[in-house]
């Protein structure tokens, strides 16, 4: 006995560690952009909104510069913004406060009137507006390091480079009454040290937080995803030992479920086929073992026995052989149709007058046997197909009406065209099939009993072939049948105009 394994050594990663990589290349980038963003740039993103601020409330007050309601408008955006607001009205080269609320709590512009002249020049210079950054002392913040502290000597253009500073900006306006105004807008740069190093303390617990979240995701991911799968896994290895009875489960989402119910189905439909198989090597043993077997006794009793060396037997042999030949057609004809090396070779021809033509063919097995087997048609039809195809299609449905007729051995043949497309008939009048084994009798060698018995004429394959055939052809097929009246097989084709229409009709009985 051989015992066959199924060890496949698979490579790879398991797909709980490729979950758990996954998850900590996602929880990597997040950690990564957090930390970029919160630690690098967050000094850079308050400004920049410190800026917008203080430009969108310069241009609102700009627009209300003249209004009565000024102070009280300035006294919102100082208190909202935390800013410090300063509005001055222009009397010859003197600049005339009209307007100062501080809410920064570092009493008011720190600016000097010297540097304050300067910056409302370069105001003007730009169109009317200036924004820059200042730091203790009114000095403007760039990239050279701070002057000492409390050097009233250092130059006022000198550009240093503090952490703690000022934003200010300063804007020109031209009133109604032809008078020139000056907003100034003065707003604490606040260093972020102490905060970032709360964010980094809150960093370093949503990390933990996250690993651990990660490590209870990988694991409910696993239970829902892998462990399925893994049993699925060891199903699939049952079913390639040859046990189709196992099942498949898929618990969990909605894939793996839809995985098992496919594995299901084809465990059940290799069950099937493998019942199959068992029953046409049984049965074609049992068709090849019948004549071999015949051909045996009687070329042995015509070897030994002298005088029975007669034209009956030879006959007997003959008609044994003849099967074995045709069963063997047969085989090779499916064979060559389920593989696709057997090719439809289509052309024009008249099938009504091939069926008479085949009907003419069974007049020897009709006298001798008693069979009644009618042909009945409407008009003559050409179609568009594979002329010996159609021809063995034929053939075999007329043999399986003949193998499963009723006691009034009648067979009726029928032809019908309807909407540019012909249906051939075949009806028996035996015991019919139960609706539920109808869609299995196109099986190789299907019995409705399961008794395998010696079909009297073709080889029991006649149908699978029968099959093969029309769906090569894309054609319409089918049976109706009801147990105790008989059944009807059918096919439909397409039809193509005749050349010249003909109005006969035929009713041929043999």
């Amino acid at each position: 006995m051989i015992k066959r394994s199924c060890k496949v050594k698979a490579s790879g990663i398991s797909i709980r560690w490729k979950l758990a990589a996954y998850l900590a290349v996602f929880i990597a980038i997040v950690l990564i952009v957090t930390w970029v963003f919160q630690f690098y740039l967050l000094n850079n993103f308050y400004e920049m909104i410190k800026r917008r601020e203080l430009t969108q409330s310069s241009a609102t007050l700009a627009e209300h510069v003249e209004a009565e309601d000024l102070s009280i408008l300035a006294y919102t955006y100082a208190l909202n913004c935390t800013m410090a607001v300063a509005v001055y009205r222009f009397d010859g080269d003197v600049l005339v406060p009209i307007v100062n609320v501080d809410a920064t709590g570092q009493q008011g512009i720190a600016i000097s009137n010297h540097q304050l002249t300067k910056y409302y020049h370069k105001a003007e210079e730009n169109g009317g507006t200036y924004l820059g950054k200042f730091t203790f002392g009114g000095y403007e913040v760039g990239n050279q390091p701070a002057p000492p502290f409390g050097n009233d000597t250092q130059d006022p253009n000198h550009e240093i480079k503090v952490s703690r500073a000022r934003l200010v900006h300063l804007q020109l306006v031209q009133g109604a009454s032809e008078e020139t105004y000056l907003i100034v807008l003065n707003a604490s740069v606040q260093p972020l040290a102490s905060t970032v190093q709360t964010l980094k303390t809150q960093f370093l617990w949503i990390l933990s937080i996250l690993l651990v979240c990660a490590a209870v995701m990988v694991l409910l991911l696993y239970r829902h995803i892998s462990s399925p799968l893994m049993r699925m896994n060891e199903a699939a290895k049952q079913l390639a030992l040859g046990r189709y009875d196992v099942e498949f489960s898929g618990l969990g989402y909605q894939e793996t479920r839809e995985l098992a119910d496919t594995l299901n189905y084809a465990s059940h439909e290799l069950s099937r086929l493998d019942r199959l198989q068992k029953e046409l090597i049984a049965n074609i043993s049992h068709d090849l073992r019948t004549p071999l077997t015949m051909i045996k006794g009687y070329s042995e009793v015509m070897r030994d026995i002298p005088g029975e060396n007669t034209a009956e037997n030879m006959q007997v042999v003959i008609d044994e052989t003849t099967r074995l030949s045709e069963l063997v057609n047969d085989l090779l004809d499916l064979s060559k149709i389920q593989s696709g090396t057997r090719k439809p070779e289509p052309e024009r021809f008249d099938l009504t007058l091939a069926v008479e033509e085949i009907m003419k063919r069974y007049d020897t097995f009709v006298r001798h046997k008693g069979y009644h087997i009618t042909f009945v048609a409407d008009c003559n039809v050409e179609i568009y197909a594979d002329h010996g195809m159609i021809l063995q299609v034929l053939y075999n449905l007329i043999n399986n009406a003949v193998n499963y007729t009723g006691a009034d051995l009648s067979v009726i043949v029928t032809q019908t065209v309807r909407d540019n497309r012909v249906r051939i008939s075949v009806t028996d009048t035996g015991d019919g099939i139960p609706p539920e084994q109808m869609p299995l009798i196109w099986d190789r060698y299907y019995k409705i009993d399961k008794v395998h018995r010696r079909a009297m004429i073709g080889t029991g394959l006649g149908l699978s072939i029968v099959k093969g055939i029309l769906e090569l052809h894309d054609a319409a097929y089918g049976v109706d049948s009801r147990v105790g009246d008989g059944s009807t097989f059918w096919f439909e084709l397409p039809t193509v105009p005749a050349e010249e229409s003909t109005t006969d009709f035929h009713h041929t009985e043999e």
